[in-house]
């Protein structure tokens, strides 16, 4: 059962961005007066967008993200993308290898999922089916995303496959209704704990190597729970 369609999340699954991203959030925010520790931040937001981490630095820390802190995350986030930003290992061969129709629905800006793509030489592979959550009313763990991207893919959620690494958004494609990949392969999997959480999430597969996602995709099944290193 190959599935129709293959939904990337991209931040942590396409491109190795995570421990980039935390870096430069911990430090705006640290700017900011805010005390954040690394365990922290991955646990509260990994794979969310920014309004979304803005809610909760205001419930949880009672600070108010500003105009002045996006625009200094972004600039200095996006000046150490150009400079330091990789794919993850062995993901460019798994694109090749891959039949199925792909896109990809991440939490991140538009630009910003252009920018990624680019600089790590994937974007040929994967334009122009790259949807953002700014497309949707609510960014993830809501379903929205991944299925507006069905939707505008030709799709239904039965025929998806959704490779994610993050909580909110394996939860996201669960509540879309679709099958799940887990990716643990990511240099952010050990800071965060991620191979605990994730187990605990019961996704359909989980991996850490791409190299096997072309093989895991060729014998997808509904209810189909795999473990792979």
């Amino acid at each position: 059962m190959r599935p129709g369609l293959v939904i990337f999340d991209c931040d942590g699954v396409l491109v190795d961005s995570e421990p980039i991203s935390i870096s430069v959030l911990l430090e705006v925010f640290g700017e900011a007066g805010v005390a954040i520790d690394e365990q922290a931040a991955y646990a509260r937001f990994l794979g969310r967008s920014m309004s979304s981490i803005g809610e909760t630095l205001s419930a949880e820390w009672g600070v108010a993200m500003t105009a002045a802190h996006l625009e200094a995350i972004r600039a200095r986030l996006y000046e150490r993308f150009r400079a330091e930003l990789k794919p993850v290992a062995h993901v460019a061969d798994a694109l090749d290898a891959i039949s199925s129709r792909r896109c990809v629905a991440s939490s991140s800006k538009p630009e910003r999922i252009r920018l990624s793509l680019e600089v790590t030489g994937l974007l040929e592979r994967l334009a122009p089916h790259l949807y953002s959550s700014t497309m949707v009313e609510h960014g993830k763990p809501a379903p929205d995303l991944f299925l507006h991207a069905a939707r505008e893919m030709g799709s239904g959620p039965e025929e998806c496959v959704v490779i994610e690494d993050s909580p909110a958004g394996i939860e996201a494609a669960k509540r879309a209704g679709m099958r799940v990949f887990a990716f643990t392969g990511g240099s952010h999997a050990g800071p965060s704990g991620l191979a605990a959480t994730v187990a605990a999430l019961r996704p359909d597969v989980t991996f850490g190597d791409m190299r096997l996602l072309p093989g895991l995709l060729a014998g997808a099944k509904p209810g189909r729970r795999a473990f792979a290193s």
